[in-house]
């Protein structure tokens, strides 16, 4: 929590160098996380945080989720719905972070953002599959190096 650690979450840890990687500066974006979970959303929350961002974390039961999500410059989702998301919920010009794995109405795979109505509004959107997924599984090499140096005394 005070950001003293040699570790961090991997699908967050993913998240921030996505979003670091459109250039876009944290530091007083209205960030929106959807999702309360000990995995993702909460550290989400706090890397944000940590990045001067001004964090609001919403759930399922979060009143006004649409006109919370039309005011957030950075907006990552991860409650686990397929589709929840919907593009009129979308800040034109957002940088929109999609985290879920669902499967759709036909069993195919997909999001917790309904990508073909977002995509025509946000500045930047991860797909999935193919985006948050594989930044994890780097985040998660990353981590793997950086114990295997710690243990080897070279770090």
């Amino acid at each position: 929590m005070i950001g003293e650690y040699s570790f961090l979450p991997c699908t967050p840890a993913g998240v921030m160098r996505l979003i670091e990687s459109t250039g876009v500066d944290i530091t007083g974006k209205q960030c929106v996380v959807i999702g309360r979970s000990n995995i993702v959303g909460k550290p989400q929350a706090m890397l944000l945080l940590q990045k001067n961002g001004t964090v609001t974390i919403c759930h399922s039961k979060t009143k006004n989720l649409k006109e919370i999500c039309l005011g957030a410059d950075i907006l990552v989702v991860a409650i686990g719905r397929a589709k929840f998301v919907t593009g009129d919920m979308i800040k034109e010009g957002a940088v929109v972070i999609d985290v879920g794995m669902d499967r759709d109405e036909n069993g195919k795979l997909c999001g917790d953002v309904d990508f073909e109505s977002a995509e025509k509004k946000a500045g930047y959107i991860t797909p999935v599959p193919g985006g948050v997924g594989p930044m994890t599984i780097a985040m998660l090499m990353k981590n793997t190096l950086t114990a295997a140096k710690q243990q080897a005394g070279i770090e």
